[in-house]
């Protein structure tokens, strides 16, 4: 059986104004930051936290000083690996890293930052990486 919608359902299934409206509060619980922002809080003692798999860094490099914590490791146990709050997640291209935003603030931590662009925008960037 197909169902055709007429003009007239049309408007009885229209949305009106008040039914719509968000929530006053739909910022996202993370910042999202550029390279250069992000070598500004690396260098006032932000913890970073890369997000990618291993393999990763030795075709694309890591940002000094960075923790590797896998996504999926990170995901199956977050408080077993963030104890502290102000944490810069990055991983290749900023997706994943912000989904460890997501699930970091819903843990409990609320000074968190994403790098956008990941990695790829900090070399485009012309910041120093390490292949360790």
């Amino acid at each position: 059986m197909v169902f055709a919608i007429t003009p007239h359902h049309a408007r009885r299934f229209r949305r009106r104004e008040h039914d719509t409206a968000m929530p006053a509060n739909t910022q996202e619980p993370f910042q999202r930051i550029d390279a250069q922002q992000a070598k500004q809080l690396i260098e006032q003692g932000v913890k970073l936290i890369d997000v990618r798999e291993p393999k990763e860094i030795t075709q694309d490099g890591k940002i000094a000083n960075s923790e590797l914590i896998p996504m999926n490791t990170l995901l199956s146990n977050p408080r077993a690996h963030l104890n502290e709050d102000n944490i810069l997640f990055y991983c290749k291209v900023g997706a994943r890293s912000a989904i460890a935003c997501e699930m970091a603030a819903a843990v409990g931590f609320t000074r968190l930052y994403n790098l956008e662009g990941g990695i790829e925008s900090w070399k485009k960037q012309g910041l120093p990486v390490e292949y360790k």
